[in-house]
């Protein structure tokens, strides 16, 4: 039974750093859309916890994963998310007070379409 856990989550690892490998650069997608498509849907904490363990020197393009809404998710201050905002910004994503416009910049992923719904992010109009 342990041996069968320990492969479903060498298996989840393995597909969150699969897709995340497909980013294109100049784009980005969120951390619930790399879990929908990594097989592991409702696994957003998940595929942050994947991610805040790679080496530091990783060539996986980690930057390119995104809270909901476009949001950078590590704190702010620190080195990680300056690192984020610059790796961003040098592939020609804007980032504007924290956030990534996932209108422009978005991966085409299925739950671009849900953040913006929820967040509101891009809308050009009020509804009242």
């Amino acid at each position: 039974m342990a041996t069968a856990i320990a492969n479903s989550g060498a298996a989840a690892f393995a597909a969150i750093l699969a897709i995340v490998a497909q980013i294109p650069r100049g784009k980005v997608t969120t951390y619930g859309a790399v879990a929908e498509r990594a097989g592991q849907p409702r696994r957003a904490r998940l595929v942050g916890r994947v991610l805040g363990g790679l080496p530091e020197k990783s060539r996986l393009p980690w930057h390119r994963v995104v809270a909901a809404g476009g949001r950078i998710a590590l704190p702010e201050g620190s080195a990680a998310r300056e690192r984020q905002i610059a790796r961003l910004r040098r592939e020609g994503v804007a980032v504007v007070m924290g956030r990534v416009d996932l209108r422009g910049h978005g991966w085409g992923s299925p739950a671009d379409s849900i953040d913006r719904w929820l967040w509101r992010v891009g809308d050009d109009h009020d509804e009242t």
